[in-house]
């Protein structure tokens, strides 16, 4: 039964295995799907999950799961069910590998859980998002432009010649250019933008309800931030630079959120023939 002082206690579903793992969701009053779609209010694109996987309806006296006629069924504590009535710590099975919990959780359960994925999906020289919530991020953000018709971009940042900064001065001064790099940037974002890290010297930024003009002027903000930015290590002066590639969703052109992406790399790569520090493309002259 759900816990009867109202407001003391939110229900979840917590992942505990599958590609997001540690991840919470947040259940409201009324009904969502849970499935691949990009329509489904709570997406996983795990191996074996169906398009339009489970539905969770809840009403006065706690929530109830309907399996939508999934091609390989929804399971709860390890029986397969149709419909049935959940109760806090349940395990329900969705696909081959995703495994959720639902459970209700006090404030500070909540925030013991969301420090757990935070660590989970940190990455630890740079404390920028790593590549693991990147993915998944962008997923998320991309279906809910799609399905709002909402505005989407996606900056690709690359430092300029970082190869160099390894080989001639070492690892240790490669990593401080990194630390310092990513803390400019963080500083200069909005709340809502998701900075992360995607390689070894491979920084986006998911930059949500930013038209391609608004994202063109960020990405060139970044570019004479980090440009203005003394980087020195060990008593060295090392000039930084970045390149950046930008991308808008646009529906005509975007069926997934990897397209955009590919856009953004191109965008990339034109920057770095274009001479590096710089932005592609350039913000329009009107």
């Amino acid at each position: 039964m759900p816990p009867s002082a109202a407001g003391e206690r939110n229900a979840f579903l917590i992942v505990l295995s599958g590609r997001s793992v540690g991840k919470m969701f947040k259940l409201p009053q009324g009904e969502l799907t849970l499935g691949r779609s990009l329509e489904a209010d709570i997406r996983l694109d795990d191996e074996g999950v169906s398009r339009s996987h489970l539905k969770l309806t809840r009403d006065g006296n706690g929530f109830v799961i309907v399996d939508l006629d999934s091609t390989n069924g929804t399971y709860v504590n390890g029986a397969k069910i149709h419909r049935q009535k959940l109760v806090d710590g349940d395990r329900v099975q969705v696909g081959s590998v995703t495994i959720l919990k639902f459970s209700y959780q006090d404030s500070l359960e909540e925030q013991f859980q969301q420090q757990l994925y935070e660590s989970a999906t940190r990455d630890p020289l740079t404390q920028a998002y790593n590549k693991r919530f990147f993915d998944e991020q962008l997923a998320k953000d991309f279906s809910h432009s799609h399905r709002h018709v909402l505005e989407l971009a996606l900056i690709v940042i690359d430092v300029d010649h970082f190869k160099r900064v390894n080989d001639e001065h070492g690892h240790p001064a490669g990593d401080h250019v990194l630390q310092r790099l990513a803390a400019c940037i963080m500083g200069s974002l909005r709340t809502e933008d998701a900075f992360c890290r995607v390689g070894g010297e491979e920084f986006t930024v998911i930059a949500r309800d930013s038209p391609m003009s608004d994202a063109i002027q960020l990405a060139e903000r970044i570019r004479r931030l980090v440009a203005e930015t003394k980087f020195v290590y060990d008593g060295v002066n090392l000039p930084i630079t970045v390149s950046l590639g930008v991308a808008s969703y646009a529906p005509d052109r975007h069926a997934n959120a990897g397209q955009l992406l590919e856009e953004a790399d191109r965008n990339l790569y034109a920057a770095k023939h274009a001479g590096r520090n710089c932005v592609r493309p350039v913000l329009a002259v009107t």
